[in-house]
């Protein structure tokens, strides 16, 4: 049984528990491995900084090769300060970041999560 799931989520403290509660329960694991960063949806979709990107992508192998978390969410939210883009551009960012994500070929499935104004956790599709 696979007790990990991996979100690369902001930084943002608002936002760690609704995705920790949603990924625990959707998927029911014990472990949500946190990889933070302001904006990471804009970060990835953008794709200049290398070393903010190859950071991310090596946290995230650990999880997957060491933790066996089968599950990468890249999250964006509502009333980001590292990222305060609205959400129609959030949205197009957190679609680029899966492209993004997936190119990395690790053995798990990729998927976008968004956090609204009421702090609740959506599925994109």
């Amino acid at each position: 049984m696979v007790n990990f799931v991996t979100a690369i989520n902001c930084m943002d403290g608002r936002v760690q528990i609704p995705v920790i509660y949603w990924m625990k329960k959707r998927y029911k694991v014990e472990y949500v491995d946190m990889i933070t960063e302001p904006g990471p949806n804009k970060i990835l979709a953008e794709n200049t900084n290398s070393t903010l990107t190859n950071s991310i992508k090596q946290r995230v192998e650990i999880s997957v090769n060491k933790h066996r978390s089968n599950i990468i969410a890249i999250i964006g939210h509502h009333d980001c300060a590292g990222n305060p883009s609205d959400k129609n551009t959030q949205m197009t960012q957190l679609a680029d970041s899966v492209k993004i994500i997936k190119s990395w070929n690790l053995p798990a499935e990729v998927i976008s999560l968004w956090i609204d104004e009421d702090w609740i956790v959506h599925k994109i599709h």
